[in-house]
């Protein structure tokens, strides 16, 4: 079988300039962040972000110049209602945006997944979401007798996606164990290649898929590759596995204060290999004492 597994940095190898690029997980549950620090660290830029359920790999891709345009319903940490270093990028004018509604933004992600140009929908319908200047939403009617009209979301279709999940086999079997698995399938499937982060990558045995079929969300022909990224999602949360980091959450809100502040999180925090990371937010132990968050 063929063995999928690679670095962050065989990864990010495979990201080029002007690709379309979607992140799985939602705010501060489960963000690849490890690929996305990596990424960081990259010199690809001019990327179209398409992040509806978007966290800190929004601000900090933002931050470090690589976005060109963002897709996206909503950009939050949660406790922090609104994405500091996106709210920078977005009130200067640096990036290009596309603002949806989530239920739109769903539905452009799973018309994308199923290979169709789009899906109708009545999100939308009597706002200004169809009115954005930069983009011309389509209306379709129906053929039957009711003819009503809807709004025809376009397919949003991916060149790469990024997601974390829990454990995984070398082939790319995944196990996603958290509660709420999200979006990350619709990413997946909506991707011509699509890769995952995960906190350990064991034997196909140890993942038990008569026991745990449930928590497989995807077929291992659509995951392209593996990487093994013990504590890969924080500080967002990763449960079971950990929590949200609240401290480690609350030293990137401050990085947003100035060009000066980011600079000191980058050089501390992102330009560092995993080793020196993990240190720096004060080792395994710490993140793993993270209480449950109040939300």
């Amino acid at each position: 079988m063929i063995d999928k597994r690679m670095s962050a940095a065989d990864v990010v190898a495979q990201i080029k300039d002007g690709m379309t690029i979607g992140i799985g997980g939602w705010a501060t549950r489960r963000k690849p962040m490890a690929l996305v620090r990596e990424l960081v660290r990259s010199d690809v830029k001019d990327l179209t972000l398409v992040a509806g359920y978007g966290g800190p790999e929004i601000g900090m891709l933002c931050a470090a110049g690589k976005v060109k345009k963002l897709v996206f319903a909503f950009a939050s940490l949660d406790h922090y209602p609104l994405e500091p270093h996106f709210r920078n990028a977005r009130q200067s004018g640096s990036i290009e945006v596309l603002e949806l509604d989530e239920g739109m933004f769903h539905w452009g992600l799973r018309a994308a997944a199923m290979k169709l140009p789009f899906l109708p929908t009545r999100v939308g319908i009597g706002t200004d979401i169809i009115n954005q200047s930069g983009f011309d939403f389509k209306m379709v009617k129906s053929p039957y007798e009711d003819g009503e009209e809807f709004v025809a979301m376009p397919a949003l279709k991916l060149d790469v996606a990024l997601i974390h999940a829990h454990r995984s086999d070398a082939r790319g079997d995944l196990l996603t164990l958290s509660m709420d698995p999200l979006f990350d399938e619709l990413y997946v499937r909506a991707a011509d290649k699509a890769f995952a982060s995960v906190e350990k990558i064991v034997p196909t045995a140890e993942l038990d898929m008569a026991k745990n079929s449930r928590y497989n969300l995807v077929e291992r022909p659509m995951i392209t590759g593996v990487v093994e990224a013990p504590y890969g999602a924080h500080p967002t949360s990763a449960a079971p596995d950990y929590e949200l980091d609240l401290k480690a959450i609350k030293a990137y809100v401050d990085s947003a204060a100035s060009d000066e502040a980011w600079a000191e999180y980058r050089s501390k925090f992102v330009d560092v290999d995993d080793a020196a990371y993990l240190a720096a937010v004060g080792g395994a132990e710490t993140i793993n004492a993270s209480p449950k968050p109040v939300y």
